[in-house]
């Protein structure tokens, strides 16, 4: 064979990402950027060694051992080297003790994410367990549970692998899966007046945790979510083995195939509750905002991995004898995908911004509303985009897109996840829903429209009549329930398509005054796919259910 195909090299992912490199100068003081930096120079070696790696070294799987040779059950989980890794990583770099520290400037989340963004693709989904870990901690501090909040926060935070604790999330049952409300899991107090759990949870992620939130129905409570308690399980006894838990199986899933995700039996697992057993759904609230953001993070980490590899390979491939790169469609296809990406990633950074300033006591009372609608936007639209972006790049590759051990394959299995995880798309447009009925537009309108002064005029206006077209489609639509529901979702995008358009021409034009260009070209290409995805005048779509909806065996 006289020919072999260089493959794509992973660009240096801080050194490499303009976008990332250019939001942190424009949004961060040089004080918080020069304390960062050292963390970010050094995740993104981890993830060029851990890429090099993964290439000269087989997969591998976490694996369950129920039982030892002696016929004890230890129900023990081999992990991964990546994630045996994680702890310490996340320890020294901060991945979550970042997000809470004391912050005068209201950047300790924006600061956290940047960090999570460059380690996303090397932790084999080790995220998962940071993300339900920095949730619980909102949850519970939600809860003002003073004694165990002052126990349990130095683990969730702490400095040193030896001490750290993560945590799982416990919600979702065999009856239903974002209907938590129909939980069968029994919390049920011993004779000492210890809370316990009896139940089976039909998807634990990250079951190696040493603790998890999980719902459960007070013993002789109604029914329905609002009788549903909020509890702190705790999973080791003193020893380090299961207290009260088996697991049944892992997962066998599409992607995150290093996650170990997995059916878990409670049988006495000791649990503390957050405030009164009860309301338990509403308590989740803390905790979803937290989680949904990681996993919006997760799926701009996962486009811009697939962006950086077809960019490079373009550079090393030739076809009909010239290179990808100077090849005319190829350039506008990846352009395409570029500016897409660079408005989602103002979006969901963004969001972590304001959620830092909220936390911090420093938001205006504008930006706190404007965070209820922007994480579930930012969720609903950047993790379809993800999936979106990282199917064009495989594709760029062409027929090595589809092959497994080029790695390429993993990353549209991976990123699959994310518009799932946490809340589907259609999930995440009625949460929308609700948070329009509670504070309208006007928050968001006030906290994103540029000002003339502070953005390009024709994409100021843009902006406006977007928001405009939603508002007028709200008002149309506001006595018919059905209708708003079935509009949702393009309403969403349509939302979050402004809102990124939005913060993209405010970068654009502070990048410009210092000389780069490329936003702007970002902006220009973004606006002119258009930001409107309203609903128009559908004929009925029974029509086009009716075989679908069937149950007709054939």
């Amino acid at each position: 064979m006289s020919f072999l195909q260089d493959p794509p090299q992973l660009p240096d992912p801080w050194i490499r990402d303009r976008v990332l490199r250019g939001w942190l100068d424009w949004r961060l003081s040089s004080v918080r950027r020069a304390a960062l930096a050292p963390h970010l120079e050094a995740l993104a070696a981890h993830a060029l060694a851990a890429y090099r790696e993964r290439r000269i070294t087989p997969r591998c799987e976490p694996v369950l051992t129920p039982w030892d040779a002696w016929g004890a059950r230890v129900d023990r989980i081999a992990l991964t080297p990546a994630w045996e890794r994680g702890p310490a990583i996340t320890t020294r770099h901060g991945l979550l003790w970042a997000g809470h520290a004391d912050s005068a400037d209201g950047a300790a989340r924006a600061d956290q994410f940047a960090r999570v963004y460059l380690y996303h693709c090397a932790s084999e989904f080790h995220t998962c367990p940071l993300a339900m870990t920095d949730g619980a901690l909102a949850a519970l501090v939600a809860s003002g549970e003073r004694a165990l909040i002052e126990r349990v926060r130095p683990r969730y935070l702490s400095r040193d692998p030896a001490t750290l604790w993560l945590s799982g999330q416990w919600m979702t049952e065999t009856p239903g899966g974002s209907d938590v409300a129909r939980s069968e899991t029994i919390a049920r107090r011993d004779a000492g007046g210890q809370w316990r759990l009896y139940g089976r949870k039909w998807f634990s992620s990250a079951v190696v945790g040493e603790a998890a939130l999980a719902l459960a129905r007070p013993e002789g409570a109604a029914d329905g979510g609002s009788a549903l308690g909020l509890f702190h399980a705790e999973t080791r006894d003193a020893a380090g083995n299961w207290n009260g838990l088996r697991v049944q199986r892992l997962k066998d899933k599409l992607g995150t195939r290093e996650l170990p995700t997995a059916e878990i039996e409670l049988d006495g697992v000791p649990a503390w509750p957050l405030g009164e057993p009860a309301h338990g759904v509403r308590k989740i609230a803390p905790m979803l905002n937290v989680t949904r953001l990681w996993s919006t993070l997760g799926a701009l980490a996962t486009a811009r991995r697939a962006l950086a590899l077809a960019g490079d390979y373009a550079t090393r491939r030739q076809a009909f004898g010239r290179r990808l790169t100077s090849q005319s469609l190829h350039r506008e296809t990846l352009a395409d995908a570029a500016c897409a990406f660079e408005a989602a990633f103002h979006l969901a950074f963004h969001a972590a911004l304001l959620l830092g300033r909220v936390e911090a006591g420093v938001a205006t009372a504008d930006e706190a509303a404007a965070l209820r609608l922007l994480i579930p936007l930012a969720k609903l639209w950047v993790s379809k985009l993800a999936v979106a972006l990282v199917s064009e790049c495989l594709e760029a590759f062409g027929g090595a897109g589809y092959i497994e051990d080029t790695g390429l394959p993993q990353l549209l299995r991976d990123v699959q996840v994310f518009p799932i995880w946490e809340g589907t798309t259609n999930v995440m447009a009625l949460d929308m829903l609700r948070a329009l009925g509670q504070h309208g537009l006007t928050p968001l309108r006030a906290a994103l429209t540029p000002a003339p002064a502070a953005a390009d005029a024709a994409a100021a206006q843009a902006v406006r009549d977007a928001f405009d077209a939603a508002e007028r489609w709200l008002v149309a639509n506001a006595g018919d329930r059905d209708r708003l529901e079935g509009g949702a979702r393009r309403l969403g995008y349509t939302l979050a398509r402004t809102c990124a358009a939005a913060l993209l021409a405010e970068h654009a034009a502070w990048s410009s005054q210092r000389g780069d260009a490329a936003p702007a070209t970002a902006l220009t290409r973004f606006l002119a796919r258009g930001l409107d995805r309203l609903p128009g005048a559908h004929a009925d779509r029974n029509a086009l259910l009716a075989e679908l909806f069937s149950r007709d065996a054939g």
